[in-house]
């Protein structure tokens, strides 16, 4: 940390995760005077440290174990497979070290200054750091991301429930959990949960897990999670979380009816909310909603031009390529970069992690209909292709949305086997306004997979042509 009392900079970036590192190496890389902010204990950002990676590197290991555990479809005899809970902490442990040494390598070797100290505006052109020093810019980024929200639920915040971090960092199987909540989070660590052993209720508020996604979708996910033995209550009104002597209680209303569940553990996965609380983001005169996310343009500028904000701490997704264009994008905004373009959130790309893995990309069914845009679609379930079969990967389906005229590709949805993978086949088609007969000109491999996305298309390209 520099000790000088006072400093300029062309662009001051808050928060050293993925928005924040990107916007600065990309300003230092236009000649811009920058330095990064970033007080946490550890450097490295959210994905590296406490999201992405680690949560990857676990789910990972609870596929294999649960491949393990029903290997007997296949043939395979496989008397015992159990999991070593510390050795597993171990192997991730190492990984992730690998991944957060790189960064803080990156973060005090780049060609901008670091400061190791929390930051809080004094007026639209100063922050004070922790020291008591000053540090004034013509541009600042903001990019502290989130933290995990505790909705006001009677007894919720007195409960001390574990967060994602807890659970990504357990070394033992826990004997049973409450996993409150239904969205990425919740449903990938709950399956995680239950896969390694634990006895896991899940209690979700919407009507459906996964709300974001559409109704078809997140109904797969969701009976794969019943039959893998998860007890499952969607369309909830959670009443109260009580900690008691040997564990938790929850009490929540389900078709009418009080429910009572009790674990030894409770998760809250009930979302986050943007990390801005203690910026003093009112002495720089940014504006915010509610519920502290900061309010920008499509070049990622507050309501002050010269302060932007990027990543989960702004939106409109918390998805960390989209939060590295956020902050590439104000970079070169502020450096007065001719030619730039808004990111394109048509391409909007997006996979969780459970299994079946769910994946989407562009323009999906719900946004074209509420937009009133005609289009075709066409899927065809897993259950009906042939590698998916053999691999026992029945759960799913491929939906390919077009524009009806010329069979140009709008969207994809698929959840299945590996989605997160497949959904790629569709990323550079899009971005080049493909169409539905440019990706059959395509050769694809039999017997693959990725095979199973040429009969939607061929569906389509069908309805076209009239043929």
């Amino acid at each position: 940390m520099n000790k000088t009392k006072k400093q300029n900079f062309d662009l001051a970036v808050i928060g050293g995760g993925s928005a924040g590192f990107n916007a600065a190496r990309t300003a230092a890389g236009l000649g811009l005077k920058t330095a990064i902010i970033d007080g946490a204990r550890q450097l490295g950002g959210l994905c590296i440290l406490r999201g992405c990676m680690p949560s990857k590197t676990l789910l990972h290991v609870a596929d294999m174990l649960h491949h393990a555990r029903h290997a007997g479809k296949l043939g395979l005899r496989i008397p015992r497979a159990t999991a070593d809970m510390k050795a597993v902490q171990a192997r991730k442990r190492h990984i992730i070290a690998d991944f957060a040494d790189h960064r803080v390598k990156q973060l005090h070797g780049g060609k901008f200054a670091l400061f190791q100290s929390h930051a809080r505006f004094v007026n639209p052109h100063t922050l004070e750091l922790d020291d008591g020093s000053t540090l004034r810019a013509r541009h600042f980024l903001i990019g502290t991301g989130s933290k995990v929200s505790i909705p006001d639920i009677p007894g919720l915040r007195e409960a001390d429930c574990w967060t994602s971090d807890d659970v990504l960092d357990l070394d033992f199987v826990p004997k049973s959990v409450i996993v409150l909540g239904g969205g990425i989070v919740a449903c990938e660590l709950a399956q995680f949960l239950n896969r390694i052993g634990t006895k896991v209720i899940l209690v979700q508020r919407s009507p459906n897990i996964l709300r974001d996604h559409s109704e078809d979708a997140s109904t797969v996910v969701q009976q794969a999670f019943v039959d893998e033995g998860i007890e499952l209550f969607a369309g909830t009104a959670l009443q109260k979380v009580v900690r008691e002597r040997k564990g938790y209680r929850v009490e929540f209303i389900h078709d009418g009816k009080t429910i009572v569940r009790r674990a030894a553990h409770c998760l809250n996965a009930l979302g986050r909310t943007p990390n801005t609380a203690n910026l003093n983001l009112s002495a720089a005169g940014v504006k915010t909603r509610t519920d502290g996310q900061i309010i920008i343009n499509r070049w990622q500028q507050t309501s002050m031009p010269h302060i932007y904000a990027a990543g989960d701490c702004s939106g409109p997704h918390e998805i960390v390529h989209l939060a590295i264009q956020q902050g590439e994008l104000a970079a070169r905004h502020a450096a007065a970069v001719k030619g730039i373009k808004p990111v394109n959130y048509d391409l909007l790309l997006n996979v969780v992690f459970t299994d079946p893995q769910l994946a989407t990309i562009g323009r999906l069914e719900k946004d074209l209909k509420a937009s009133d845009i005609a289009y075709l679609s066409a899927s065809y379930p897993f259950n009906d292709h042939g590698k998916s079969i053999l691999m026992e990967a029945n759960y799913g389906y491929v939906k390919v949305i077009a524009e009806p005229k010329r069979g140009r590709i709008l969207g994809a949805e698929i959840v299945g086997k590996d989605a997160g993978e497949l959904i790629h086949c569709f990323s550079t088609p899009l971005a080049m306004k493909a169409t539905v007969f440019d990706m059959l000109k395509a050769p694809w491999y039999h017997p693959t997979l990725a095979e199973i996305i040429t009969y939607p298309l061929e569906e389509i390209a069908e309805k076209i042509t009239g043929t």
